[in-house]
């Protein structure tokens, strides 16, 4: 495994069709049920080699963990739409109860495709989930903060890895903010803001997402 793809919240693996770097055998695309499983630090842990973690959304929030717990497996690091904490907070620009309940509402039942306003033609990377499973994401956007563990690592200089980051100017789930705060914790990082685009980045740049993988990968 030389590539591993961390789906957001509800996503399925057509979140990645239209992007080069998720075909073939060294890559592993985890849903974000297998995230909620802890698969992604299972497979890390047996790596024999680091690896180019990449991650969208919830799963952002994954790649953030796992480059928090295990600096040394990572090779290189791909943020879309990623955020250590979804809700908002004092001084954090984060979601709303309301703006989460209308989230889980919409992508239940439109699969996310008006309310993301996914370009026409491209496909559909969200699907409708058993409302079990769709509340345990829930709760992990929730309660998930990883503020203080990313705050640690740059102080521990063990982030040595490159980092892109991808971001929305006008993504309304994961704020545009977030992206100063991960260059802030990676002053490596190579950021990209996004104009006119939501948060269905996969969909909306895979040509980036595949030059930023391919390079980091070498």
């Amino acid at each position: 495994m030389k590539l591993m793809i961390l789906n957001g919240w509800a996503a399925s693996p057509h979140a990645w069709d239209l992007c080069c770097c998720a075909v073939g055998p060294d890559v592993r695309i985890f849903s974000y049920l297998e995230q909620l499983d802890l698969q992604p630090e299972k497979a890390l842990e047996a790596a024999k080699e680091p690896v180019v973690v990449m991650g969208w959304s919830m799963g952002g929030s994954g790649a953030l963990r796992l480059a928090c717990r295990y600096p040394k497996k990572i090779r290189g690091l791909v943020l879309l739409a990623a955020t250590p904490r979804m809700m908002a907070a004092n001084n954090w620009a984060g979601m709303s109860e309301r703006r989460i309940k209308a989230f889980e509402g919409a992508v239940k039942i439109t699969h996310g495709e008006s309310f993301f306003e996914l370009p026409p033609g491209k496909p559909n990377p969200y699907r409708t989930d058993t409302d079990e499973n769709l509340a345990r994401g829930i709760v992990y956007l929730r309660e998930t903060d990883l503020r203080l563990e990313l705050i640690d690592l740059l102080a521990s200089g063990k982030a040595t890895f490159p980092v892109k980051v991808f971001q929305s100017e006008r993504d309304g789930i994961v704020r545009p903010e977030n992206a100063t705060f991960l260059e802030a914790v990676f002053p490596q990082a190579e950021v990209t803001m996004v104009p006119g685009s939501e948060h269905a980045l996969p969909v909306e740049i895979p040509e980036e997402i595949d030059a930023a993988v391919a390079e980091l990968l070498g």
